[in-house]
């Protein structure tokens, strides 16, 4: 298992002091209850945030700051850290309970998180620079993007209720549900002779801007 994991070492091109964190970061609760990745991916979704937005700053310093959180939005999301993850076939080195193993379409969720857990592990393991060099070596290229920030379905459903009733859409929180270091948002939006339709995320943003998106496709805006 050890040698398994020095070919990850090599590709994320960081070597492990602590050999048992690496393993720990990799570790799904489902292969182990007691002794998983939880905490580290709660830790590392931190590093990366505080990463991505010390260098959006720095790299969009005339930026105004609706605009770098729209940036942000599109770099610090389960999406973009599970299209990491398999960038460097991170699935492969995750310890899963049989159950999981089967289960392929959960597997870009838990591979999301693993790498996150993996960004928290090399930040207690090295340093915070360690980490931000992790970071920026697959993160860069987007970082260089001008051009990829897009109109959020939030944004998109505002624009569409003002113009067609001069009043802005509703956001609804319904419950929040799971541990508290992990909850999931439940929230309808709705706009003027709408439905409420329901949307879930990670936070409260996230889960209006899966509502948002549920109604644009509802009202075919």
């Amino acid at each position: 298992m050890i040698s398994r994991f020095k070919d990850l070492e090599e590709v994320i091109k960081y070597k492990f002091n602590s050999k048992d964190l690496l393993t720990r970061c990799l570790t799904h609760k489902s292969y182990d209850e007691n002794i998983n990745n939880e905490k580290l991916e709660f830790l590392g979704d931190r590093v990366l945030g505080l990463i991505i937005s010390k260098n959006l700053l720095s790299k969009y310093p005339n930026e105004n700051e609706g605009i770098i959180d729209k940036k942000y939005a599109n770099l610090v999301n389960k999406k973009k850290c599970s299209e990491i993850a398999s960038e460097i076939n991170l699935k492969k080195y995750m310890l899963l309970g049989t159950n999981y193993k089967k289960k392929d379409q959960k597997h870009e969720k838990i591979s999301g998180d693993c790498l996150e857990a993996l960004i928290g592990a090399i930040f207690i393991d090295g340093s915070l620079k360690n980490a931000e060099r992790f970071i920026l070596n697959y993160w860069e290229s987007s970082l260089k993007k001008s051009d990829f920030t897009i109109v959020d379905s939030k944004t998109k459903l505002q624009e569409y209720s003002l113009k067609k009733y001069k009043k802005l859409p509703t956001y609804t929180l319904l419950k929040t549900i799971g541990p508290h270091h992990k909850p999931i948002f439940k929230v309808t939006a709705k706009t003027p002779n709408s439905k409420k339709v329901i949307g879930t995320g990670p936070s409260k943003k996230e889960a209006q801007q899966n509502a948002a998106k549920k109604l644009i496709e509802d009202l075919k805006i």
